[in-house]
């Protein structure tokens, strides 16, 4: 179920932010779906929930509370655009499967000491997986309520939603 879940978020995801793809959503299935599964398989070893776009706004609209993080590097993107109140802590692409203690520990500096606190990791667009590894580590670190935004900040520009730059 949880599954079929993720999958319909991704799908959901995919159609909000890229309209375009749904002109082109019969034409190239095997993109598609090695796409999807990667995502899922990445969410399933994770252990972390989904959040859409459109579910995210309505959240930060809303006042939810929450820590919204950017994992994209700070000079190359975060610094040029990010969603309105994230904070920046960067992962690297590959899945990462060891974390350093001094990463770890600026890590929890950022999340906080309460671990039911609902984060949300955003990165570039679907397959970057820089916020896979930001939800993944804080699941690992005992955080309870963290959630992966797979759209990134790409999705949510398509949406014409606002964007904060460092200046």
């Amino acid at each position: 179920m949880k599954a079929k879940m993720v999958l319909m978020a991704l799908l959901a995801t995919l159609l909000g932010a890229a309209p375009a793809l749904a002109n082109d959503w019969f034409k190239d299935h095997l993109t598609t779906e090695k796409a999807v599964v990667t995502f899922t398989q990445e969410v399933a070893r994770g252990g972390y929930g989904v959040v859409a776009t459109d579910e995210l706004k309505g959240w930060i609209d809303a006042g939810k509370p929450m820590l919204l993080i950017d994992t994209m590097p700070y000079e190359a993107s975060y610094k040029k655009n990010h969603i309105p109140g994230a904070v920046q802590f960067e992962f690297p692409i590959p899945e990462v499967t060891e974390l350093d203690e001094a990463t770890q520990a600026k890590f929890v500096e950022l999340l906080g000491e309460d671990k039911d606190r609902l984060l949300v990791f955003y990165c570039g667009f679907t397959k970057c997986t820089r916020s896979h590894n930001g939800a993944m580590w804080a699941k690992k670190l005992g955080y309870a309520n963290v959630v992966r935004h797979p759209g990134g900040i790409l999705a949510w520009q398509q949406a014409k939603y606002p964007v904060d730059r460092v200046k």
